[in-house]
């Protein structure tokens, strides 16, 4: 197991990610993915006339980049054991074509559960583009192995 037990992160604990483009094939395939054909995503000529005067990248779209840059974290592999919530998602500014995002993530709370094998981890999290701008934020729980679940995981105990 390489990532980290509940006992291991601290509140206050901030972690930034590497960078991410968005481009238009990023857009254009989570537009047939997930189906979401808006044409402010999808046609150039609409979305020039409104007034981003520009395609944008879909909001679900920076949500899931968002979980992918957490993912690079590595702090996590093989210690998560459930996504349990994403909480109070707010998409403050557009993701436009090209702008190169970044997620910083800021531990919340990090708790034993009254069962002593795993925690729960709050984060809030926040997508960053290329000015430092929150172009999206919210809290992600999930719950992690503690110690004791990791070494009966591995069979350590």
């Amino acid at each position: 197991m390489r990532g980290k037990c509940i006992e291991e992160f601290e509140v206050g604990q901030i972690d930034v990610s590497r960078g991410r483009t968005i481009t238009e094939t990023d857009v254009v395939m989570f537009s047939w993915l997930s189906g979401d054909v808006n044409p402010m995503h999808t046609d150039a000529d609409h979305s020039a006339k409104s007034p981003l005067g520009q395609r944008i990248a879909h909001g679900a779209l920076g949500l899931s980049i968002s979980t992918g840059l957490s993912a690079s974290f590595g702090y996590l592999e093989g210690s998560a054991i459930a996504a349990l919530g994403i909480d109070e998602w707010k998409f403050l500014k557009p993701i436009l074509f090209n702008d190169t995002v970044r997620l910083r993530a800021t531990v919340v709370s990090a708790k034993l559960t009254s069962k002593p094998d795993r925690g729960v981890l709050v984060r809030r999290m926040d997508l960053l583009n290329q000015r430092d701008e929150i172009v999206q934020t919210g809290l992600m729980t999930t719950m992690v192995l503690s110690r004791a679940g990791a070494a009966a995981l591995t069979g350590n105990t």
